[in-house]
């Protein structure tokens, strides 16, 4: 969007070696906090760029890292080496404010961070305060806290931090799988079916073997 407005602002009037230079992906190092599905899907995309790919997730899977080519570290490490930070958890009392003072510090003065997960699992204070201060190169982020940002919000007028109202999902096939799949599980439930995406099937599967009894 950066380049975009440079040119609907008529600013384009020659081609410089440092105009509006930007970080490589490839053969970076990208950081995915949260390996489920999403973290899983950007994984597969990141490696047609060869991108070295570090994973932090409470749950390590051994068949995941083989199949995704990916290396678990612990989050620590992986702030300290990934150029590209992506955040897919969710949000919980463990991953709230997750992304803090501290763990920005730790993150390379090149690096970006990259939030498409939910806003309170990054310190919004702290997060103005590294950008502001050079602490990470950028950040992009589809998800605020509190969201939606005030107009006057320093993150919406930083030039390093790019805000985008919570649209990862904002295509027309997305739109109509979600409205589907909605449809299927509510006459799952009226079918006295299981359905599809349970976050937390235990609980469900625990209420099914005490009404059995």
């Amino acid at each position: 969007s950066e380049a975009v407005d440079y040119v609907r602002d008529g600013n384009w009037k020659t081609w410089g070696p440092t105009l509006l230079l930007g970080q490589d992906i490839v053969g970076a190092t990208l950081g995915i906090v949260g390996f489920g599905r999403i973290g899983r899907e950007l994984a597969r995309m990141a490696r047609g760029f060869n991108m070295k790919l570090l994973v932090y997730d409470t749950y390590i899977d051994p068949t995941a890292a083989d199949e995704f080519g990916v290396t678990y570290v612990p989050l620590e490490e992986l702030l300290r080496e990934s150029d590209f930070v992506s955040l897919h958890m969710a949000l919980n009392d463990d991953t709230h404010q997750m992304i803090g003072a501290d763990e920005l510090r730790m993150m390379k003065p090149t690096s970006v961070l990259v939030n498409a997960a939910r806003g309170p699992v990054v310190d919004t204070d702290a997060l103005v305060s590294a950008l502001r201060d050079g602490e990470i190169f950028a950040a992009g982020l589809d998800v605020t806290d509190p969201e939606p940002l005030p107009a006057d919000h320093p993150l919406v007028k930083l030039p390093n931090c790019t805000v985008v109202p919570h649209i990862a999902s904002a295509t027309v096939v997305t739109r109509d799988r979600m409205a589907t799949l909605a449809a299927r599980n509510l006459l799952a439930v009226l079918n006295g079916d299981i359905p599809e995406a349970i976050v937390n099937p235990e609980v469900l599967e625990g209420s099914r073997r005490d009404s059995a009894t």
